[in-house]
């Protein structure tokens, strides 16, 4: 279950923030996606939460957006995560049109709970 907080600038245009918010749930659990948590392409509620906030007056960024990716750390996900997150840039960028951008994967021993 992927944690996804996207942080972004007010330059961003909303039709393209809005385009991000539907590829993002797909394609942060393709690149996820292990043995251990397998990803059937049929997302449910709290398969991947994302939280989306513009920059403050105190925040610094050089990038246009920031997408910061938390999912439980399994030693398949761990031992390839560099590729994985490479793949999720091309991706998103394909799929948005977004070229200054950047991606945080974390990858933190977790436990996951929620009501059915």
């Amino acid at each position: 279950m992927p944690l996804v907080d996207v942080t972004y600038a007010p330059r961003v245009p909303e039709p393209q923030l809005r385009r991000l918010a539907s590829v993002l749930p797909h394609l942060v659990s393709v690149a996820v996606e292990c043995p251990e948590e397998p990803y059937d392409g049929d997302l449910r509620p709290g398969d991947v939460e994302i939280r989306f906030r513009p920059l403050g007056p105190l925040d610094r960024s050089g990038l246009d957006v920031v997408i910061e990716v938390r999912s439980k750390w399994f030693e398949s996900r761990a031992a390839d995560r560099q590729e994985r997150v490479d793949r999720l840039h091309e991706d998103i960028s394909e799929a948005t049109g977004l070229r200054d951008f950047g991606i945080y994967l974390s990858l933190p021993v977790a436990a996951w709970a929620q009501d059915d």
